[in-house]
Formats: C-alpha cells, structure tokens, sequence
C-alpha cells in the first residue's frame, strides 16, 4: 500500500503510462483483424508486447479481433481462460485498456451477457470503443472509472475479471471491497495478476527502493502483492475459496527489459536476482458467499 499523498504521484504515472500507450494504437488502420495481417499478432513474439503478454491467448480466440486490441494487451495471464464464463453472465473488467478481454467475454456471454469495462485513462476507453465497434460487438460497454471506487451498482456482476491491473491500484483492501459489493451473492472473481511469492524481505535496501520506483509501479512490480497477502485480503473483504495459483515464474530480464535501476547496487547481484525471481505471474480465483436471487 502507499500513503495518501504518494497515491496521487502513483496514479498519475499510471495514467501517463499506459495513456501513452493507447495512443500509439488508435492510429493504425481499421479493418485489420489480429491474425491473417501484416503485422499480426500470431508470430512469436508481437510487435509491442512484453514478456509479460507474451502467448497468452489460443490463436483461434484471437482471430477476427481488431489488431489493435491484440496489440494492446499488457497482461500477465488469460482470465479468461479461467473465469468460467457462461451464456447470459454479466462481466465486469477491472482496468480494461484497450478492451482485449472485454472483447473475449463478450463473445463468451453472447446477447445475453453484457461485460462492462472500467478504466481510468481516457486514451484507452477510446482505443476501447474503436475496437468494440470494428469487432461488431454491441454486448460490451466501456466506462471511466477508478477500480477502487466502481461506477457499478450493488450486487450487479456475475464475474470480475482483470488482467494485470489490480497491483498497479494503490489500496489493494478498497479494489477487493469494491469487487465484493458489486458482485451478487455467489459471484465470482478471477483476475490475472504479478504477485510476490512470500513477499519482499524485510530490512532490504532494494526492496524498499523497488517500492518507491514510479517506472516500476507502472511495471506490474512495485505494487505487487505477496500472495499471502492477496488471500488474506479477499478473506478481509468477504470473500471465500480464494486460490492464487502461479502460472509464470519471471527472470530479471523479464522484469527490467531495459536493464537494473541504479538502486540494484544497494545489494549484491544475487540478492537482487533472489528477490526479483519472488516474482510471477498468478490467476487468482475467490467467491462472493451467499445464494444467488
């Protein structure tokens, strides 16, 4: 967690950040579908994705979606792989960005269902309307908003999904206990997300220089939670059956692709290397307690 006056800094980098990003893909061309183009994102490794976002989704999910959206995609893991959608459910997207997931529910949840996304950064909710409009799909509604305050009513989502964004939030406990209001009784969360696996040790001079690094912040790794930590949250805020399960192990490289900040050298090279490798990338499942109306 962060104070309440480094929220602000954090959630302003954040913005900037990926605001940036959702503008250098609202300009590429129309009428371009991930797979089957010049620049897909079917080869080994698409243009502008991290290792991070790197073979995350069956190609036969990906076809037909707008290039745009694939590029796009800056998560850890495929919620939607896991979140067990069904004909009909209505699905909430924490951090949508440019709408890949949202997109990948809506198809799940036919006319029926309805997937909501929020997001804070006006770039992506308009890189997400573009690309829910070429994909043809009127099932799925894009909305501004902040995850820890959610612009949704009481017991109104069947199922929560995220992909890598709840770390980048400064109140993990308000982001939880927003999801656990809007759910309905018996609903379901399964987010992607990086967590730290038995937290960062105590005492370190790196960690605590991780902690306030904004470049890191809005790379998915200083606001990580333990994964401890993550449970024993979901529990706080009513939830039940909470499993983190680790899908990726991430190297240094994976994590600072430029190379080490300079406060690496507060600690030996295998310290460093020893505390980045606590780092993965996890699918995290709870339920909402209750019988459904």
């Amino acid at each position: 967690m962060v104070d309440a006056m480094n929220k602000d800094v954090v959630l302003a980098a954040v913005q900037a950040r990926y605001g940036a990003r959702a503008a250098g893909q609202t300009d590429l061309p129309l009428a371009q579908s991930c797979c089957g183009s010049d620049s897909s994102c079917c080869g080994a490794q698409p243009t502008g994705v991290n290792e991070f976002s790197a073979d995350l989704y069956a190609l036969d999910d990906m076809d037909e979606l707008p290039l745009r959206a694939a590029l796009a995609r800056l998560g850890c893991a495929n919620p939607i792989a896991v979140a067990a959608l069904h004909p009909g459910d209505v699905v909430l997207d924490l951090g949508s960005g440019g709408g890949i997931d949202s997109l990948l529910a809506a198809r799940r949840v036919g006319p029926a269902g309805h997937v909501y996304g929020i997001d804070m950064t006006d770039e992506m909710l308009t890189l997400a309307w573009q690309n829910a409009a070429e994909a043809g799909l009127g099932n799925v509604s894009f909305l501004k908003g902040d995850i820890e305050d959610l612009p949704v009513p009481d017991a109104s989502i069947d199922v929560i999904i995220s992909n890598c964004v709840i770390n980048l939030a400064a109140d993990k406990r308000k982001v939880l206990t927003e999801a656990a209001r809007v759910l309905v009784p018996s609903g379901r969360i399964a987010v992607a997300d990086v967590v730290i696996r038995g937290g960062l040790p105590t005492g370190s001079p790196f960690s605590e220089a991780l902690r306030n690094d904004l470049y890191a912040w809005g790379s998915c790794v200083a606001g990580a939670l333990a994964d401890t930590e993550y449970t024993q949250l979901l529990t706080e805020a009513g939830f039940v059956d909470t499993e983190v399960d680790i899908v990726r192990s991430h190297t240094t490289e994976d994590l600072f692709p430029q190379g080490l900040p300079s406060y690496a050298e507060l600690e030996p090279p295998e310290v460093v290397d020893g505390i980045l490798a606590r780092f993965a990338s996890a699918v995290v499942r709870a339920a909402k307690p209750g019988t459904p109306a």
